[in-house]
């Protein structure tokens, strides 16, 4: 991990940080483009009532308003928790050059742990990626959330 992975990575931390005050799944996200954070977001489901309401999602929602485009092409994404289905979707048809992310989903993900995208023949964009940014700190927050709730 270099001086930048951890830089946007701690963004991302920050904003699951803040999901967990919320009493909300503690996932955080941020977009970086041109080295700059152009989006933040975090986990909502349970403020919205609704599941779509992930933090990879929202941050998608809030950079491409920034842009006043859906393709965000030349953009890096920073989540705190491997994506999901339903994200890693979005991300790829967003065009989201890089995707950054903390701890692996042993349930939910779909980048290594479960479904691997890159071997889904036939997409139209195939983002880069890497995990294991911060994974202790992520992982560790997701735990006490979850231990909390027990």
């Amino acid at each position: 991990m270099n001086d930048m992975e951890k830089k946007y990575m701690l963004a991302a931390y920050q904003e699951a940080l803040k999901a967990f005050k919320e009493d909300e799944v503690p996932i955080g996200c941020v977009i970086v483009k041109d080295g700059e954070v152009i989006a933040r977001a975090h986990n909502k489901k349970v403020k919205k009532n609704c599941a779509v309401y992930h933090a990879e999602i929202e941050c998608m929602i809030k950079a491409a308003r920034k842009l006043s485009n859906w393709n965000l092409k030349g953009c890096d994404l920073y989540v705190t928790l491997e994506p999901c289905m339903m994200c890693t979707g979005a991300i790829v048809n967003s065009r989201i050059d890089n995707i950054y992310y903390g701890c692996k989903d042993p349930k939910g993900g779909a980048l290594v742990s479960n479904i691997r995208f890159k071997r889904i023949k036939g997409l139209n964009h195939y983002p880069g990626m890497r995990g294991g940014i911060m994974k202790e700190e992520c992982s560790e927050l997701l735990k006490a959330f979850f231990k909390n709730k027990r």
